[in-house]
């Protein structure tokens, strides 16, 4: 029989053979993976497969998880996932190996004169409730915060919302995804006024053209970009890779090109500057489906505490936008920029040409801006001139981070300033979320208040005397964390962190909640392609591990809202989504039934008469468009999607003669985020034990540096030892350095800048001034 000890361990050691494989076909992304990945598993092996969604990117690939003896062995993609086709990356193979740490949260801990006590779950939340009333009690409901996860599950989500929003009655609500994926929401928001892309991953079977402005897919989402891979060998399909720095990306590219950093929103305009000049222009497609717009400009870089912006957008016309574009010509961009002129000739001609389909894809190097909504419209723009949008193959895609920060933060609206549908300060929209609660509408605030950085503000400043984390780490993913790790330990501030292992941000806890792993809960989440995907609780949680949902859900009714919190235990999820799925009636975001989430490998919305809709804004695929065009980009009150007139503006801190380099963070294929579950898969580890820094060879050479030898980066905030990575994995540009972010033995977060983009307030870890020293 399988189940012997020897015939799991021969298993384990295959599945690890296979994921080596595949390691190196992510490390090495001109090595396509092969999907079989049932090699790796023995032909004896009588494994309950289910199936579910991947707990790291937000691809959102679908796995299956074998379970025997009530234990989660093994892992393999989904063959029935259009999304990953069976393939799985690096870290996908290996998911469930993290759940078995030693170090695993079990039991509530409860801090007691300094030292950590092992208290009983209801106990703790007795106190949670409890210092959750006292402090509204005695300095009023916005004196309590809560800080969620695009990690969170979208039952976890929408209990978040309705809990603080619903129930307490504050906005004091938002999560890590505004520090990766905000600026989408109002790029998509400002230009088609509505979130989340027009297209699907069905794009990468059709595009000509594959433009990554930087974004490092080969590392950050391996299984899309080996898709693309397979379209470049078959097809003849082209990746350019449009970035700051060489990457894994740029070698299995067919062209790499390299501009300065922040000079994008330049380039971008320059781009659209050819194809006015050329005649690329789609003027059919311009005149009937767009408008155009300019905002303010030199609008801040929200440095400053209580930074506070609103734009005021200007009606202009074509005209005006073309004699706006005159100061972003190839000739005058190349000189700041970096990049030839020819290579931004080449690139609008890409856009330009009627007869090839282009997809743009972004993450962070984007969203991560202190100019972020703005690279967002910009990169929209070129897609509206061109009208290539809401077609196959013809698109800009905006991805994701997170496994559900579209489905749980976006969707569901875990930010202060959104509601499960729409915003807080429109009234019909909190009339929606009133009549759906069964609270009185006065009780949902009006007004926003803290996003994710001016949230921790908040509790530094003394503002926030109580904040529940729930699945994140800030005190390592938070730019300029060194401001917030004291202020979490005074006593002022009452802190509650709810995960699945200890971090950073446990430390500084007086309450930590022992949370379930995906697999040991119930569950949906929503990918970067508006996918929902559904799963069922596969295994037990060791202890007292609890959901999240539930945690909540029992706060909540500890502090008097039984009435609004009325969901079993054993079926909460199913009733919970069923609850939320009302904020989403229509064909505009119509959500998938249950019935239908079991059966299939997730279903995109808005899903319509039981299909999915995978490019919405296009009549021929939209059941929404409803005025008589082939396009109709409902988002906006004229059905028109918004050409804006956005300029070049400066990063807020450049290198100067103190600190002469720019720093620029990112992630690496082995580990996810801050490393807090991948850290403990031991393959992962050793393939990728501590973060390092990159220089280029010749900045090196000045500077006396060697491989591996510690170099202590430091910048006006603070200071970071790691040692020297030269020629290895990536190569920065002359005068950059690069550091991964995932080891909390070494927080390059405490030398990174606290600025954000002012409309979508998503901070900027890609650009600030350090200097270097051998340590």
């Amino acid at each position: 029989m399988y189940d012997s000890l020897t015939n799991r361990r021969n298993f384990i050691k295959k599945m690890a053979m296979l994921s080596a494989i595949t390691a190196a076909a992510s490390m090495f992304p001109g090595i396509v993976f092969a999907s079989e990945q049932e090699k790796g598993i023995p032909d004896n092996a009588n494994l309950d497969w289910k199936k579910g969604p991947c707990r790291f990117c937000g691809v959102g690939c679908g796995i299956l998880v074998g379970t025997e003896n009530g234990k989660a062995v093994a892992v393999k993609g989904d063959p029935n996932s259009s999304v990953n086709k069976g393939l799985l990356c690096v870290k996908g193979y290996h998911q469930i190996m993290c759940i078995q740490s030693k170090d695993r949260l079990k039991t509530a801990l409860v801090k007691k004169n300094g030292k950590y006590v092992e208290t009983p779950l209801s106990e703790a939340l007795d106190l949670v409730a409890s210092k959750m009333k006292e402090s509204i009690a005695q300095n009023g409901k916005d004196s309590v915060a809560m800080y969620t996860s695009g990690q969170s599950t979208i039952p976890e989500g929408y209990i978040a919302s309705k809990f603080m929003k619903g129930a307490i009655g504050t906005n004091n609500l938002d999560c890590n995804a505004r520090l990766c994926m905000a600026s989408a929401v109002t790029g998509f928001l400002t230009s088609f006024g509505a979130d989340e892309p027009m297209g699907c991953y069905e794009d990468i079977d059709h595009a000509d053209y594959f433009v990554t402005w930087g974004n490092n897919m080969a590392e950050m989402h391996p299984v899309l970009f080996s898709r693309m891979l397979e379209q470049k060998a078959k097809r003849g399909a082209k990746i350019i890779d449009f970035a700051t720095r060489t990457t894994r990306s740029s070698t299995a590219s067919d062209k790499s090109i390299l501009f300065e950093p922040q000079t994008d929103l330049a380039l971008a305009n320059a781009i659209c500057y050819e194809i006015i000049q050329n005649g690329w222009v789609n003027k059919s497609f311009v005149e009937k489906h767009c408008s155009f717009s300019k905002g303010l400009t030199n609008i801040g870089y929200g440095l400053e505490d209580n930074f506070q912006f609103t734009d005021k957008p200007e009606k202009i016309d074509f005209e005006a936008y073309k004699e706006f574009l005159k100061d972003y010509s190839p000739e005058k961009v190349s000189k700041y920029s970096k990049v030839s002129v020819k290579d931004i000739k080449y690139l609008a001609a890409i856009y330009g040409d009627p007869n090839k389909k282009v997809v743009s894809y972004w993450c962070m190097g984007m969203n991560q801006h202190t100019r972020g909504t703005w690279i967002n419209n910009l990169v929209y723009n070129i897609h509206l001139l061109t009208g290539k949008i809401s077609q196959p193959g013809n698109g800009p895609f905006s991805l994701t981070g997170q496994p559900s920060a579209c489905g749980t933060a976006r969707e569901v609206g875990t930010f202060t300033h959104k509601l499960p549908h729409g915003v807080v300060t429109n009234e019909k929209d909190r009339e929606m979320a009133a009549k759906i609660w069964k609270v009185p509408v006065e009780r949902i605030p009006s007004k926003p208040t803290y996003h994710a950085t001016e949230m921790f503000r908040a509790v530094d400043r003394g503002d926030i005397n109580f904040i529940w984390v729930q699945a994140t780490n800030p005190l390592v993913s938070l730019p300029k964390t060194s401001r917030y790790r004291p202020a979490m330990e005074k006593k002022s501030c009452f802190v509650v962190v709810s995960d699945v292992f200890p971090t950073p941000t446990t430390d500084v806890a007086d309450v930590i909640l022992p949370a379930s792993w995906h697999i040991e809960k119930g569950g949906l989440y929503g990918n970067s392609e508006r996918r929902t995907q559904y799963w069922q609780k596969m295994v037990e949680s060791p202890g007292e591990a609890t959901p999240d949902t539930w945690m909540f859900i029992e706060v909540a009714r500890r502090m008097g809202f039984e009435d609004l919190f009325p969901y079993s235990k054993e079926n909460h999820v199913e009733e919970i989504y069923n609850e939320y799925r009302q904020f989403h009636e229509g064909a505009k975001h119509g959500m998938a039934p249950l019935e239908v989430l079991k059966k299939e490998s997730g279903a995109i919305w808005p899903y319509v008469n039981g299909k999915s809709t995978q490019w919405r804004y296009n009549a021929k695929y939209d059941p929404a468009c409803s005025n008589g065009e082939d396009f109709h980009f409902y988002g906006k009150p004229d059905g028109k999607a918004v050409i804006w007139q956005r300029p070049f503006e400066d990063a807020p801190e450049k290198p100067d003669q103190e600190y002469p380099f720019w720093l620029n963070t990112g992630r690496v294929v082995e580990h996810w985020h801050t490393g807090s579950m991948t850290r403990r898969i031991p393959v992962l580890h050793q393939a990728m034990p501590n973060a390092y820094v990159e220089f280029h060879p010749d900045d090196a050479k000045s500077l006396g540096i060697r491989n591996g030898k510690n170099i202590k980066i430091t910048s006006r905030r603070g200071s970071c030892t790691l040692p020297a990575s030269i020629n290895e994995r990536g190569l920065p540009t002359k005068g950059q350095v690069f550091v991964p972010f995932f080891d909390e033995n070494m927080l390059i977060n405490d030398v990174t800048l606290d600025s954000f983009c002012p409309i979508s307030k998503e901070p900027d870890y890609k650009k600030c001034a350090v200097k270097v020293e051998r340590a």
